[in-house]
């Protein structure tokens, strides 16, 4: 999908940006010659996930963007805070965030420790509200702002809890902020929404959870940065509080070939739908106001 411009100038502060579907939204707003704070906590090479916000910020930059390096831990109430104040000083203020940090842990009850509960808690819950709290003040100085979570529908089934009750509450914790802040914040006209993949996205995290073998049977992040790019290019005052599944959102835009976004030709018409999407869902219903 082609880049409109529409974000050129603008301040976008990204989370866990440092690789993955939060690095390629990152690069593809750079493209408009947009400000990108990553704000993640990969300073040093991970032994077995490739990037650090640095190599991040030297994409974003060879791509037209400006970049922000920040070591930030959404737990971290006050390297968030500098961090945010950091970016207002450097780019002049906020205008768009992206709640992409995220903890995953796959477990049933018996086997969650709770120090694998509490992280998800922390990061997931916690720190997107935390976060968006921060941004909040610098958020209702712009006339086009966002807040982004990668966060799934609200799909009270009970099979979506029963395989991993601690990770569906944590998700679920971040997409409720979106169904409460939607509301709280329309009065800033600030828009909040979500957006979340139909099929599994492959990166170097979900690499860790099926031994690589994912790949197969996925598509690429680029396919979330295009459907990020349409929501954050929409007036803030008429789309908020959308629940958007990527595949979805880019039909509605026009777009019907989807192959190119699978990483293995052979397989591209085997994907696996992610978590929390059923296959007889019709997310399209939520698209009207675009």
């Amino acid at each position: 999908m082609i880049n409109t411009g529409k974000l050129s100038g603008l301040t976008i502060f990204i989370t866990g940006g440092s690789r993955g579907i939060g690095k390629a939204i990152a690069l593809k707003a750079a493209r408009d010659g947009a400000n990108i704070v990553i704000a993640a906590k990969t300073a040093e090479p991970h032994p077995k996930l490739e990037g650090t916000i640095y190599t991040a910020a030297a994409e974003i930059e060879a791509a037209g963007g400006k970049c922000l390096p920040c070591i930030v831990d959404v737990r971290n109430e006050e390297q968030v805070r500098a961090a945010v104040q950091k970016a207002v000083e450097t780019f002049g203020g906020i205008d768009i965030l992206i709640n992409n940090a995220s903890a995953i842990s796959l477990s049933a009850t018996e086997e969650t420790s709770m120090k694998k509960y509490d992280l998800m808690h922390s990061v997931n819950v916690r720190g997107t509200f935390l976060v968006t709290k921060e941004c909040l003040p610098h958020l209702k100085k712009s006339k086009r702002a966002h807040v982004l979570m990668l966060s799934p529908p609200l799909n009270m089934s009970a099979h979506w809890f029963k395989p991993f009750v601690a990770y569906t509450i944590s998700k679920y914790g971040m997409s409720m902020c979106v169904l409460g802040m939607a509301e709280e914040f329309k009065e800033f006209g600030i828009a909040v929404n979500a957006l979340w993949p139909r099929t599994i996205i492959h990166t170097a995290a979900s690499d860790m959870l099926t031994g690589g073998e994912g790949a197969k049977h996925s598509r690429k992040p680029e396919i979330m940065a295009d459907a990020a790019y349409i929501v954050l290019s929409q007036d803030p005052t008429s789309c908020t509080g959308n629940f958007f599944i990527d595949q979805e959102l880019l039909m509605q835009y026009g777009i019907r070939e989807f192959d190119d976004y699978a990483c293995d030709e052979d397989t591209k018409d085997d994907l696996h739908i992610d978590v929390f999407v059923d296959v007889d869902d019709n997310p399209t219903m939520v698209l009207s106001k675009l």
